[in-house]
């Protein structure tokens, strides 16, 4: 894991809090209880249910160190300015395609990205290349399938 920044809004920061707690708090708990139950039948070599708790036992800790992680590099994003001229994270955008199809994306933080509601990351490269742009302003984006141009229609 690298120590880059995390950005999250303040929901995406308290959605991972509340992941984090819930998976510490109960998850963790009703695995260790399976395991032990496991434990009580006897001859682990052939347990079946054993093998599936450690299993999902060492899944969890991992995402448990990965929440973790995330929330201590967090850098919450200022959801507070209005009437921006340039996009940032944060910022809700409305672009043209070439085909006259318009799109409005929110630049979120890799963690909170859901590009099926529109929610793309800063690293992604419809993000990337947004990022910094204006209102009126057009922009080529490198997309697996080939070069994409964009009019940012307008940014709030």
């Amino acid at each position: 894991m690298t120590d880059k920044p995390v950005y999250l809004t303040r929901e995406g920061r308290d959605r991972l809090q509340a992941e984090v707690d819930e998976l510490i708090r109960v998850t963790r708990m009703e695995i260790a209880k399976r395991i032990q139950q496991a434990k009580d039948l006897g001859d682990l070599s052939e347990n079946a249910e054993y093998e599936a708790a450690k299993n999902e036992q060492a899944f969890v800790e991992g995402r448990i160190r990965e929440v973790q992680h995330q929330l201590s590099n967090a850098q919450l994003i200022d959801e507070s300015v209005n009437g921006e001229k340039t996009v940032r994270i944060g910022s809700s955008v409305t672009v043209r395609e070439d085909d006259g199809e318009e799109m409005t994306y929110t630049i979120v933080g890799s963690a909170e990205a859901r590009p099926g509601e529109g929610r793309i990351s800063n690293e992604s490269p419809v993000g990337a290349a947004l990022l910094g742009k204006h209102a009126r302003q057009k922009v080529t984006v490198q997309t697996p399938a080939g070069p994409m141009k964009l009019l940012v229609v307008k940014i709030k």
